[in-house]
């Protein structure tokens, strides 16, 4: 409030002191004589004071006016000037406008309009790295295979640029299905930025599509050290690759070197089912079956699973089966309730003929779960306890139409494989398999296989608690479709 009381009284002030000083000036009657070659002029006060302003501008506007002149004459010379500053930002202005249409075109995916206003901006913008970079990435956007590379090996040359260079050749070579060129380009990307994680992951699935194995252990390796990998999952991945390291040095006839590889990859992951057998085996050809034991047990506390079984009745081939069963106890004690640890102990009954134990061991599971393995084990201890052809044979034909059980399952595409492999061969995934029940998208068969119990023999007995209607059914059945046993019995 004071502030604003005080620069009023300051105005005023200065308002009557102009007025005071004009009115003295007037009432002096002094005046001014100024000759201009033979003019001669009287001024008054007032009039000398418009003229001395006057004289002022008009000597401001001529000493502009030789400037301009002198300007206009260093243009031309092609020196920096004014005139040249006003046409460079002209140009700058019109040349970040079509690079922001350029830049826009590219977000909506409109790749023609983008090129054509980022090559425009290219013209008018001295600035290579900003305008290359934005026509190679609407080309590669569009499809134009050869404006891209063509841009991104003109951004080879600038340091700022080369890896983005880089990566977008490797993709232009991906995109042609030249995948060694795409490699080797990955792999220098990654020489470049070792912690950039898309070059990571592109070169290792490169590398293990290429069966590059020694190569994908040190990407994963350096992928590890840059915090994209926890430690155990980068112990398991690394011993997949070691697995594979193995059989590609055992193909070679490399038979010691893939031994040690089998070794290192159950070292890595002991829980891992496929590097345990292939240790097992390793160990086992090198006369140390003590350790292959051990190598299997601990994979078997993990989860029980054939091939281990399997791997573990190869390290006593010649043993009786009473001796079998003694020495597989110590496994089948660790998952006692498991469905893989009694379908086990069945087939260990079976080999020492002890079929009424075998029964006993399986239970309800062909019921409750049937599966090809429990049904066929079940027909073969029909089998040997003497039943009907027949009978054996509608457990066989149920067998056919049954589930597989636990297969080796993609966990990515939910391709089933037959065995184990590090990369899934429907949808080269890598370290995706996982041992379960496949998805069942089968329904009924169009030749209606499920009707083949009643075709081929008798099926069991009901299951207790079936409906009497249900059991009439599959007894006329049967009895129709063999007249022959209708007239035995």
């Amino acid at each position: 409030m004071f502030w604003t009381i005080f620069k009023i009284l300051l105005f005023v002030a200065v308002v009557l002191g102009l007025a005071y000083g004009a009115g003295e000036l007037m009432d002096s009657n002094q005046t001014v004589g100024l000759r201009i070659l033979d003019m001669e002029f009287v001024l008054g006060p007032i009039q000398a004071i418009i003229a001395l302003g006057v004289f002022v501008f008009a000597l401001w506007l001529v000493l502009k006016l030789l400037g301009l002149a002198v300007a206009v004459l260093r243009f031309m010379n092609g020196d920096e000037t004014a005139v040249r500053r006003f046409f460079t930002r002209n140009r700058e202005k019109r040349g970040l406008d079509a690079l922001l249409a350029a830049m826009i075109a590219q977000a909506e995916g409109d790749g023609k309009t983008a090129i054509a206003k980022a090559e425009k901006a290219d013209k008018l913008l001295n600035r290579p790295v900003m305008t290359k970079l934005l026509v190679a990435q609407s080309a590669e956007m569009k499809g134009n295979r050869a404006l891209a590379e063509e841009s991104y090996k003109a951004l080879l040359t600038d340091n700022r640029t080369r890896f983005a260079a880089v990566q977008g050749l490797m993709r232009a070579k991906l995109d042609e299905g030249d995948k060694d060129k795409a490699r080797a380009l990955a792999s220098k990307a990654l020489e470049m930025q070792p912690a950039h994680e898309v070059t990571q992951n592109t070169l290792l699935q490169l590398q293990t599509e290429a069966e590059d194995w020694t190569g994908a252990r040190k990407t994963l390796m350096t992928k590890k050290s840059s915090g994209y990998l926890p430690r155990d999952v980068w112990r398991r991945r690394d011993a997949l690759l070691a697995l594979q390291d193995a059989d590609r040095h055992a193909a070679k006839g490399e038979l010691n070197r893939g031994r040690e590889a089998a070794i290192e990859a159950n070292r890595l992951s002991p829980d891992l089912i496929p590097a345990a057998v292939a240790a097992a085996q390793a160990l086992v050809a090198q006369g140390k079956t003590r350790y292959a034991t051990k190598v299997i047990k601990k994979a078997w506390k993990t989860q029980p699973h054939p091939e281990l079984a399997s791997a573990f009745a190869a390290i006593e081939p010649d043993e009786t089966p009473m001796q079998r069963r003694a020495r597989f106890e110590k496994l089948l004690r660790m998952h006692p309730d498991a469905d893989e640890t009694k379908l086990l102990r069945a087939e260990l009954l079976i080999a020492a003929e002890d079929f009424p134990a075998a029964r006993r061991v399986l239970g309800d599971m062909c019921d409750r779960n049937p599966t090809v393995r429990a049904l066929t084990i079940m027909a073969a201890i029909e089998r040997g306890e003497g039943a009907d052809d027949a009978v054996v044979r509608g457990w066989l034909a149920r067998a056919l139409t049954a589930k597989r059980g636990p297969q080796w399952v993609c966990g990515n595409c939910q391709h089933v494989h037959s065995s184990w492999t590090a990369i899934c061969d429907n949808c080269s995934a890598f370290d995706t398999l996982e041992w379960r029940e496949a998805p069942d998208s089968a329904g009924p068969s169009a030749t209606q296989t499920e009707l083949l119990p009643l075709i081929v023999g008798s099926l069991p007995k009901p299951a207790e608690g079936a409906s009497e209607a249900d059991a009439e059914v599959v007894e006329g059945d049967v009895t129709e479709s063999d007249p022959e046993e209708k007239k035995s019995a």
